[in-house]
């Protein structure tokens, strides 16, 4: 098996799809905050994350999108948050910058070795 298909790095890239896909969710809600009737929707970031950890093949299936319970409605029946989704996409792109870390630091390891090695 080769390093580019280890583990770790099949997880981080697993991590970097669900967080690709919950950063357009999260647009996607913002851009729907005058639509009426429209409902927040997001991904189940750890169940996606625990699917990928325990082994499952998630490369041929989509994150799964789900809708947010518990969230107040105005009377046009849009139940976006502006603070929400805000927070939210801090929060994913601050998840996303420090995936994209770890797999430059893999790649560095890797480029030490070779070059060291040769």
């Amino acid at each position: 098996m080769s390093w580019l298909n280890s583990a770790p790095l099949m997880l981080l890239e697993r991590y970097l799809d669900v967080t690709t896909m919950r950063q357009t969710l999260v647009t996607t809600n913002l851009a729907n905050i005058d639509t009426p009737g429209y409902h927040t929707r997001d991904v189940d970031f750890r169940g996606e994350l625990a699917r990928a950890m325990n082994g499952e093949d998630t490369s041929l299936t989509s994150p799964f999108v789900i809708p947010v319970r518990g969230l107040i409605a105005r009377p046009d029946g849009n139940n976006v948050s502006v603070d929400r989704e805000s927070l939210l996409l801090a929060e994913v792109q601050l998840q996303f910058k420090a995936a994209t870390v770890v797999i430059r630091s893999e790649f560095a390891q890797v480029s030490t070795a070779i070059r060291e090695g040769a």
